[in-house]
């Protein structure tokens, strides 16, 4: 009797992992999400790339809100910047109660040391050296924000930096590549755990790339002028890292790179990032990087947009030059289908990855944020 039980036990567990398995396929998220773009308008793939802030939610206001209407025709794959699962939800629920297709939408936030514990500043953590510890600090992080709805973090930021003039050092890890590729990994782990598809972790970004934190004089936004050696050795690894790591997003920086923004930086987006480590996640602006491209001189709206796109940028962040200008450049042959359509792919795998399209409510448990946060690591 005693086998028999072990053995209906191990069955049991073996169909688990197997339904596991299943759920994190490839080939099936694959052939969903073919299934859904094939459904897709031009406008509704454009509204997927498109990441506004979530300025005028209102608690019982979403639907009326100008986001809430953006939302409900399609035309915004995620927002960031809101909190509370009661506002959360109900910008959720116009996604997929109240638009065409019913396409989640994902929520991130700033979750830089701690979420309701906070933890020493980066810079302060960096001190410790005890990436069992710093890995602990992010997994407690990931617990408390997903409990109120937040299923991403731009987290963490890894930029190296060796001028005390740059104003924001005290986000990064120092000045050292070594250590900062070690808590690269322990963050990247923290947030996300071994499996997206737990309602108690999160997705994590990597920031700055690249090289944010080495622009000249220590000037925010300014260029990074280095070599190749300098670059490799120094200043890419803790990126790399917490792509090997199995990072699911990566923020662009704002400064320049050898002349060119790293919005619009095609060797260190698509060369670097994609081809040479393999990164199969997707990669979002920060702030109206894409805007800001024209104070770099490298043209009006519809011209950036179009380069971000081509380099290998695929979300917008608040600038919405994707949402209205990347149509008038596919007329004009300026972009194609599909690299647009590369882009929207990408963010529709992070949501399939988070599970948000077999659950769109999975961080949105109103008992869960109620009870407290028990934790046990």
């Amino acid at each position: 009797m005693k086998l028999f039980k072990k053995l209906v036990f191990g069955l049991i567990i073996f169909i688990s992992l197997q339904a596991e398995c299943q759920s994190s396929d490839p080939a099936k998220m694959r052939s969903f999400i073919d299934a859904l773009m094939k459904k897709m308008t031009l406008e509704e793939k454009l509204g997927q790339i498109n990441l506004p802030a979530s300025d005028d939610i209102v608690t019982g206001e979403a639907s009326k809100s100008d986001i809430g209407i953006k939302v409900r025709e399609g035309k915004v794959g995620g927002l960031f910047n809101i909190k509370s699962v009661a506002k959360i939800k109900a910008v959720q629920k116009v996604a997929v109660e109240e638009s065409r297709l019913k396409i989640p939408l994902i929520f991130g936030m700033d979750v830089i040391h701690g979420y309701q514990t906070t933890f020493p500043i980066p810079l302060g953590m960096s001190c410790i050296w005890d990436m069992n510890l710093i890995e602990k600090s992010a997994r407690i992080a990931a617990i408390e924000a997903s409990a109120d709805g937040i299923c991403w973090t731009f987290s963490p930021m890894v930029d190296v930096s060796r001028d005390p003039r740059w104003g924001r050092i005290s986000e990064g890890n120092g000045e050292d590549t070594y250590l900062g590729s070690q808590i690269a990994k322990a963050m990247v782990k923290g947030y996300q755990g071994n499996d997206l598809s737990k309602n108690n972790t999160i997705m994590s970004c990597v920031k700055h790339y690249a090289m944010y934190g080495a622009a000249e004089a220590g000037r925010d936004y300014n260029t990074t002028d280095m070599s190749r050696v300098r670059m490799y050795n120094e200043y890419l690894p803790p990126y790399k890292a917490a792509v090997d790591a199995g990072v699911g997003t990566v923020m662009a920086s704002f400064n320049e790179v050898d002349g060119i923004p790293a919005s619009a930086n095609k060797f260190l987006l698509t060369d670097v990032l994609r081809n040479q480590w393999g990164f199969k996640g997707f990669v979002v602006t920060d702030y109206t990087g894409i805007n800001e491209m024209t104070d770099h001189g490298m043209g009006d709206l519809q011209k950036v947009s179009s380069l971000a796109l081509k380099a290998g940028v695929d979300m917008d962040m608040v600038g919405q030059g994707f949402l209205t200008t990347l149509q008038k450049s596919l007329e004009e042959k300026k972009v194609t289908l599909q690299q647009i359509d590369i882009a929207c792919r990408l963010v529709l795998e992070a949501k399939y990855k988070l599970g948000l399209f077999e659950d769109p409510y999975k961080y949105c448990d109103e008992q869960r944020a109620k009870a407290g946060i028990k934790i046990k690591i």
